[in-house]
């Protein structure tokens, strides 16, 4: 069976690396063979030449990107390349900074055996970040939730099987959120416990600012929902207030309605044509090995 660990990387090359040590390090059963496929995100600093082998990693290819296009896009970038250029059974995306733990592909793969071909997710069940940053994600799954419907407990570490990966690609909201398209496109998906780790090298990338824009962009797979709901609680919240209208009173809705024209502005992000057209943006492809 075919795995391919697909990642994207900015720079921190010296996470990367470090990282397909571990994944070398794994102790996988004869029946799994796995495959690296790393998206560079039109890095500007160069990478470092690999002096050594990976002995259990089949083969390593780097996508090199013409231009910047971000996290989630190269994500996209890649499940359409691999499911266009490459052989596979299953795709694992994973961040490349260690906070998505290496371990954990081995209970990807155990958890394939019943699965039926459904994906896997990392049911993220801890985190490494301090506790302000905790609380204000609780905030971003209970808004979520209240708004969408949707409960979405997982990011991009996910096992992917075939099936899925095409409908991902086929879907526009892809382009825009990798967590939300998926639940979008899956109604069935099994979870295994996962704890969000610490960065092998600088500090966590996820700001309280790419908080908010993560969560308004998963919203906005789901904004018809979220507009409807969001114009319930407009209605109610002003009859409620209509006796004690006041500019405190009146913070709720001003916030609410700065969220509908975020949420408005990040689904224009999903371009389907772009979305196509994304191979076209590999300037080149490194066999490393």
């Amino acid at each position: 069976m075919k795995i391919i660990v697909l990642i994207p990387v900015y720079n921190d090359w010296k996470s990367v690396f470090k990282l397909l040590d571990e994944i070398n390090d794994l102790s996988l059963e004869d029946e799994f063979q796995l495959s690296v496929i790393i998206v560079n995100d039109a890095s500007n600093f160069d990478r470092q030449e690999i002096e050594k082998s990976f002995e259990n990693i089949n083969s390593i290819k780097i996508l090199n990107m013409e231009k910047n296009l971000g996290h989630t896009r190269c994500i996209a970038t890649g499940l359409k390349y691999i499911f266009e250029k490459d052989q596979f059974d299953y795709v694992i995306p994973m961040d490349g900074d260690g906070e998505d733990n290496p371990d954990e592909i081995k209970e990807f793969l155990k958890k394939i055996k019943d699965s039926h071909e459904k994906p896997i997710v990392g049911e993220r069940l801890k985190r490494s970040e301090n506790m302000i940053f905790k609380i204000c994600y609780q905030l971003h799954k209970i808004i979520t939730f209240v708004f969408t419907g949707k409960s979405i407990k997982f990011g991009n570490y996910t096992c992917l099987p075939k099936l899925t990966v095409e409908k991902l690609i086929k879907e526009k909201a892809t382009w825009n959120s990798f967590s939300g398209s998926l639940k979008k496109t899956e109604n069935n998906l099994i979870s295994i416990p996962s704890r969000r780790g610490s960065r092998y090298y600088g500090p966590s990338q996820m700001s309280f600012t790419n908080l908010i824009k993560h969560s308004l962009s998963i919203i906005s797979v789901f904004r018809k929902t979220f507009l409807i709901r969001s114009g319930l609680f407009i209605i109610i919240y002003i009859l409620m207030i209509k006796n004690n209208a006041s500019i405190i009173t009146s913070i709720p809705l001003i916030i609410l309605l700065i969220a509908v024209y975020s949420v408005s502005n990040l689904a224009l992000r999903e371009n389907m044509d772009e979305f196509k057209n994304s191979l076209n943006q590999i300037k080149n492809i490194d066999e490393i090995q």
